[in-house]
């Protein structure tokens, strides 16, 4: 059987469409197409069931891509491997939220560069944007909030990240600690500082901890949460922000926490490759280094 014809296969599998495998082999769909055919009539079995949006494996397509894929990624590690001795130096294309990406991955990923790895850094909006540029290619490794379905991708849980509630002190010493208590009642005496005009962070705290909306708008958002956290330092107002991030300016008196839930809010990170790429030393090396990182975040 031809090995060129499994890996199309095992690429359709996994990404659950010609066109998205096409793209992530680089080749034309027809070519695709032809290809899954092809094996199709070696094995005298329909390997897909081709739908409006994309296709769905069939009982042996499932059989045949639990086979295959695993001897398949051995024998990418094999290559590569040899690969990366011989040219000496490899790019890891790293894709993620602005914030979590400068501050926490970039600098742990940093020691790499040392052994031949070059890094390329791409911020996304949302985590939609990063598991789409994952998924055609454009990244090797994603570092994302959400974890995403079907087979094409794979994630690891990475870390949680607390949410503090902070202001600058001097908003903090205008309000009573019994007024904390509602939050549409803190909402309504301070102006709120955001990432976008849906209000996600101060939406996501509110429904944790005082399990109501918030009922204010955003006075300023910033679409990067370390302007988030410089507006609050300057007493913009009130601001939900993930510890890592304001530890600092908690620490100097800059902003202070308005709350102390005994169940703060959490958000998790994930890192996601496409599902058999942690077969590529460059990929493995970066997801394992943050992994190890990530054990003191």
């Amino acid at each position: 059987m031809d090995l060129a014809l499994l890996r199309t296969f095992v690429t359709v599998h996994r990404a659950g469409s010609f066109t998205r495998a096409a793209a992530l082999l680089g080749l034309s769909q027809p070519a695709v197409t032809g290809q899954i055919r092809t094996l199709e009539r070696q094995l005298g079995r329909p390997l897909f069931l081709r739908q409006a949006r994309g296709v769905t494996p069939t009982t042996i397509g499932d059989e045949l891509a639990h086979r295959a894929a695993p001897h398949l990624d051995a024998l990418i590690e094999i290559a590569e491997t040899g690969l990366d001795e011989e040219s000496g130096a490899r790019t890891l294309h790293l894709a993620g939220p602005p914030e979590f990406t400068s501050v926490r991955a970039l600098p742990a990923l940093t020691p790499l560069t040392a052994h031949g790895l070059t890094l390329r850094a791409s911020f996304c909006a949302n985590a939609e944007e990063t598991l789409e540029g994952l998924a055609a290619g454009h990244h090797d490794l994603a570092i994302t909030t959400a974890r995403p379905r079907g087979g094409l991708l794979t994630s690891t849980p990475l870390c949680d990240e607390e949410h503090v509630l902070v202001a600058a002190p001097r908003w903090a010493a205008r309000l009573g600690h019994t007024v904390l208590r509602e939050g549409h009642v803190v909402l309504e005496q301070l102006p709120v500082v955001e990432v976008h005009e849906s209000l996600p962070l101060v939406s996501r705290y509110w429904a944790s901890v005082f399990d109501s909306p918030p009922a204010a708008a955003g006075t300023v958002i910033a679409p990067d949460l370390r302007a988030v956290l410089e507006c609050a330092a300057a007493g913009a107002g009130l601001a939900v922000l993930p510890r890592y991030l304001c530890q600092g300016a908690l620490e100097r008196g800059e902003v202070v926490a308005l709350l102390d839930p005994p169940v703060p809010p959490l958000r998790t990170y994930f890192l996601v490759v496409r599902t058999g790429t942690l077969a590529l030393p460059p990929v493995a090396r970066a997801h394992e280094w943050l992994l190890r990182a990530a054990v003191d975040w």
